[in-house]
């Protein structure tokens, strides 16, 4: 098997645990505020980094020699998770995801700077295509951009920061190791900004529930994210996150009755087109390889 093809069965885990992350986000939407929400999903991810590195016996692995990128990653990570919470209660889930799939055209843009990986023709040809299906199913100019709109295309470029530093981070860090720093940062920086205003909500019995499907799904997206980044380069890997447009917009309809319009088919069309073009492309390369 290709690590092109292993790199895209990484990524349906991570479309299904950042969906499941979606309905539970959306379910605690009012309840606790995103600060709030990333404190305790950053508790929960390290109850279970702390249990399964335990089992596996790579706790050994963890380290701070390049404690440095792990804060870049993770202040990244952290602005753009928190922007994206603070959308999802304010914009349908399609409109959301769309927004969010900028950030394989930034992935795309930031990857020689940061990374050093070639910027092909190809690559261009597919982000381009999929930032135009963006635009079909956002409909930009058709009406004043909200401020749901707004905090999700933030979340897109904090994402692709995120991105391109874990791809730099899997360079010389094991998962056990990188996934041990998100969550531990993330939560001192969680409880800093939650206790802001002196005021940290306990969340009550039902939320809870929901907070540690936000805390499994959360961590089980970055893990296989990071295995995919780990197999194919982070400007191959992200496109294929655009799978979850279609998911994401059949969960908006069953469970929140949000309509569906033309545009998000006919812009989910153009998207699986360009990712299919990039993965194409980019097995036909590996394959020619000596």
């Amino acid at each position: 098997m290709s690590p092109t093809l292993k790199a895209t069965l990484w990524m349906v885990g991570t479309v299904a645990s950042f969906t499941s992350m979606a309905i539970a986000g959306r379910q605690l939407g009012g309840t606790l505020d995103t600060f709030e929400i990333m404190f305790y999903r950053s508790l929960v991810g390290i109850a279970l980094v702390v249990a399964i590195g335990g089992w596996a016996g790579t706790l050994g692995q963890i380290n701070a020699r390049r404690i440095g990128l792990h804060t870049a990653r993770n202040v990244a990570h952290f602005t753009g998770q928190n922007l994206w919470f603070f959308a999802i209660p304010l914009i349908p889930l399609a409109q959301l995801v769309a927004f969010e799939f900028t950030s394989p055209l930034w992935v795309v843009l930031l990857s020689p700077l940061i990374l050093g990986e070639r910027l092909t023709v190809m690559r261009m040809v597919s982000a381009t295509l999929g930032f135009l299906g963006i635009l079909i199913v956002a409909q930009p100019g058709a009406a004043p951009l909200s401020v749901g709109q707004i905090a999700a295309a933030g979340a897109a470029l904090g994402f692709a920061f995120s991105a391109v530093f874990t791809r730099r981070l899997t360079r010389t860090e094991t998962i056990t190791c990188i996934l041990f720093w998100m969550t531990v940062m993330q939560a001192v920086f969680g409880l800093i900004t939650a206790a802001a205003d002196l005021d940290v909500t306990v969340p009550p019995l039902w939320a809870a529930g929901w907070l540690v499907v936000v805390g499994i799904a959360g961590l089980a997206a970055h893990f296989c994210l990071t295995n995919a980044l780990a197999l194919a380069p982070a400007a191959v890997v992200m496109p294929m996150d655009f799978a979850r447009l279609p998911v994401i917009t059949a969960v908006g309809m069953v469970l929140y009755a949000e309509p569906l319009q033309w545009a998000v088919l006919a812009g989910a069309a153009v998207i699986f087109g360009a990712n299919y073009l990039n993965i194409w492309a980019e097995t036909r390369v590996r394959r020619a390889l000596p």
